[in-house]
């Protein structure tokens, strides 16, 4: 047990792929008792909540399940580097003929939806208590994608509580379009890629996106992924500024 122990405290990185490894494998036997209508990286997500609020209960830390030091190689590996290597890297799976037919409905897609998330979201947070512009604009972002919500929340200045908010905000978005979209695909004709583009900007979360579209139609998520991807840079452009600066003006 010590060895193990030991060689497990050594190469942390290593340790942190096989414990993922372990939660998906865990994960896709759940949902195949659901006739995999529910994806297994949604479950995966739950899973790893409750692992990082034990972790943060355990070691009263801050940063979930990588605060208990034989896990310490997660911290790694969930940090921006492997999430941005895995988006480009599902990116290339994409014929840009097929992208091309989203051509302006894509593009209103992404706009409309980037519009309603932000003030949806904003809306949410005035409605309970948080009237403050920077907190409006911070968690009105996490509704967009629990990406846009801390870029902007540090543009911003918000405090550490409402970018928890925005985080929180968003990954239910993301559970939920991972769960409901093989349920609505045939409603929303989800059988082909130029759909599958338009339905990436207007969801917008990527991991939902992939997931949900994963479950539907493997082919499909490069094309949802693609623009996805492309939502949550636009967000985290334009929600710092100009969507503060509308909400400044609405509510001064």
């Amino acid at each position: 047990m010590d060895i193990l122990v030991q060689a497990v405290s050594k190469y942390p990185l290593v340790t942190a792929f096989v414990v993922v490894g372990l939660i998906m494998w865990v994960s896709t036997y759940i949902g195949k008792i659901f006739n995999n209508r529910i994806h297994a990286s949604a479950i995966a997500i739950v899973i790893g909540l409750l692992l990082a609020f034990v972790g943060g209960k355990y070691t009263g830390g801050k940063h979930g399940i990588s605060d208990v030091g034989l896990f310490a190689g997660i911290g790694l590996m969930g940090g921006s580097v492997f999430r941005d290597f895995a988006i480009v890297a599902t990116a290339f799976g994409v014929k840009l003929e097929e992208l091309k037919k989203a051509g302006v409905p894509g593009v209103v897609a992404l706009v409309v939806s980037m519009i309603l998330s932000t003030a949806i979201g904003a809306a949410t947070a005035y409605a309970f208590g948080y009237t403050n512009p920077v907190d409006m604009a911070t968690i009105g972002g996490g509704a967009a994608t629990f990406i846009v919500g801390p870029v902007t929340g540090a543009a911003l200045g918000a405090s550490s509580e409402v970018i928890a908010l925005s985080v929180a905000a968003g990954v239910v978005k993301s559970i939920s379009v991972m769960i409901l979209t093989p349920f609505l695909a045939k409603m929303a004709g989800l059988n082909n890629p130029a759909a599958a583009a338009v339905y990436g900007g207007l969801m917008g979360t990527t991991s939902g996106t992939a997931a949900g579209l994963a479950a539907t139609d493997p082919r499909l998520v490069p094309y949802g992924a693609m623009t996805a991807t492309f939502y949550t840079g636009f967000g985290c452009l334009v929600v710092p500024s100009i969507g503060y600066a509308a909400i400044v003006a609405l509510v001064g």
